[in-house]
């Protein structure tokens, strides 16, 4: 059964295509794409992305998500605080029915973008409890992981996780249940080391790669060593296309296909076919 496209990371509620945004659409539907995993970035995006399932049915698979960073890196780019999250929290739970995961969440500890160890705190108490949250609804997470790959993927498998008998009966949220941490992951535009990666295939996260990684050779290290039963396409439109002042679209799907089955010695039809598979297989709300 030949899926499509599945672009497993884009931002298409995002101001950049509101203008001709059917044009868009349009575009990515001749491109092959059968689904647009939506992610967002902040509270203020929920109602956009849940106005383009409703008007893109069979397209738009939607997800809630705080970005570690806000303000949309602009000069006001910023970390993100749990005040934020108060705000968001009610919206994952009033339309839980509705998402096919939680994201764009993770870390971003680029200097810069988090110059502060309170920085890096607050990132990371957002990050843990909308973990929390995936666990809760049962929904696999999109993550984010500049700058912090090891910690992500660490902090992600200890989520949930207790050493009390089992099953647990101390007074901690696993009460009653199996100590587990996040089993369902996508780490999107994943440029940690191949050891780290590894560590995620391990747990069984997935990976995916957006066009921008053919304007050089740094990953291709990283994309072979990670089996393609483990990895996935995006675009992260309208971010990180193949050029890199010029808007992203998913319908640029296919340049991070070809370039992966140049870099793994397969066809590209190969390639679109397992990681359609792998998209389902964890966004299985998002699966026809």
């Amino acid at each position: 059964m030949d899926f499509g496209f599945v672009d497993c990371h884009c931002h298409i509620s995002a101001t950049e295509f509101q203008l001709d945004l059917q044009d868009v659409i349009h575009r990515t539907r001749q491109a092959g794409v059968k689904t647009l995993v939506a992610v967002t970035e902040e509270v203020e995006e929920f109602p956009r992305v849940l106005q383009l399932q409703e008007s893109y049915p069979d397209l738009v698979a939607p997800c809630f998500g705080l970005h570690p960073l806000q303000a949309g890196g602009g000069p006001a780019q910023r970390s993100v605080k749990p005040r934020d999250l108060d705000a968001a929290l009610p919206h994952f739970y009033s339309h839980r029915e509705r998402l096919v995961a939680i994201g764009e969440i993770g870390l971003d500890f680029t200097p810069w973008c988090a110059p502060t160890q309170q920085d890096r705190d607050d990132q990371m108490k957002v990050f843990i409890r909308q973990l929390d949250v995936a666990l809760e609804l049962d929904l696999p997470v999109n993550i984010h992981s500049r700058s912090a790959a090891k910690v992500t993927i660490d902090t992600m498998r200890q989520q949930g996780e207790c050493f009390c008998p089992i099953p647990c009966r101390c007074e901690c949220s696993n009460f009653g249940s199996l100590p587990t941490g996040i089993s369902r992951a996508l780490l999107h535009n994943f440029a940690g080391k191949p050891s780290v990666a590894l560590e995620g295939v391990k747990a069984g996260y997935f990976f995916s790669f957006p066009p921008a990684v053919c304007r050089n050779q740094q990953r291709d290290k990283l994309i072979r060593q990670i089996p393609l039963e483990h990895v996935c396409l995006e675009t992260d439109s309208p971010a990180l296309g193949l050029h890199r002042h010029e808007r992203n679209e998913p319908a640029n799907i296919a340049v991070s296909c070809c370039y992966i089955a140049k870099v793994k010695g397969l066809s590209p039809h190969t390639v679109q076919l397992v990681t359609a598979q792998n998209a389902y297989r964890l966004f299985s709300r998002a699966s026809q």
